[in-house]
Formats: structure tokens, sequence, C-alpha cells
């Protein structure tokens, strides 16, 4: 997982809490993890998670529970995600691409544009423009890399 920081992860949070009560429900959540490829009945995510709907602090401890997993399932997500992000399936992660994802997941806004082209030319290590897996491996989670 991204490290993100705490900005980034209340972001997300407010984008999800569509009805603005300061609570995720099992039902916003659900629909940004079947977005990014991850499929659960209500029942089953409100096991992993022990509640019908999640304030800022739980969605925080959330994110951190599931950003602990073992490394197999870490690096196999990451494969997952990275296929998400690779919408032509080159083998690459473009600007233009990280923008398509982050509008289809109710998360783009004027400054992510920005912050999309800025994070690409961050992480591209090799500078031809694009992230490659490895490239993405740093960007999601500098441990994962080798």
């Amino acid at each position: 997982m991204y490290p993100m920081t705490l900005t980034d992860l209340q972001r997300i949070f407010e984008k999800l809490d569509v009805n603005e009560d300061g609570l995720v429900s099992l039902e916003e959540l659900n629909w940004l993890l079947e977005k990014i490829g991850f499929q659960f009945s209500e029942e089953e995510l409100e096991c992993l998670v022990g509640k019908q709907s999640l304030d800022l602090n739980d969605f925080l401890f959330f994110y951190e529970s599931i950003s602990k997993q073992n490394k197999d399932d870490v690096e196999r997500d990451l494969v997952e995600a990275f296929k998400v992000f690779d919408l032509d399936g080159d083998g690459f992660i473009t600007s233009q691409e990280l923008e398509c994802v982050l509008k289809r997941l109710g998360l783009w806004d004027d400054k992510t544009g920005k912050d999309c082209r800025s994070m690409i030319c961050f992480y591209d290590t090799n500078s031809d423009g694009r992230l490659d897996f490895e490239e993405f491996k740093g960007m999601m989670h500098p441990t994962t890399t080798s």
C-alpha cells in the first residue's frame, strides 16, 4: 500500500462519505473496494470491519490493518492494483491512466490532476514518463521494493 499521509486519507474518507454524515457506511466502503477489484458481500465486510459504519478513526485503523498484510499478499495485491491502473495492459502506468482511474473512483479534482503528473515524475526512476511495475511498487510502498 502507498504510505499515504493523514491528509490523503482524510480526503479519501470525505469523498467516500457521500451523505456527509461523518461516517463511511459499509456500502460506501464496499463501493470503493469493488472499484479497485475486491469483492465482498456486506456481511463479509461487516465481519472484516466489525461494525456497520466507520468514523475517520475507524477508517484510519482499517487502512492500517489492510496495510499490514504479509509480504506475499502485498505482492499479489500490488500486481492486481497495477492491473487496475494499467488500462491498456502495456505494462506501464501513465499520468493519463492514473487520472482515468481516479475519475472512475470519484477521487478526481483539478489538484489531483497536477499531483498525478508529479507523482508519476517523482517515482519514474528511468525518466520515461510512465511507471513500470517496479516503479509502481516503489510508489505504493517503498518497503516492498528490493
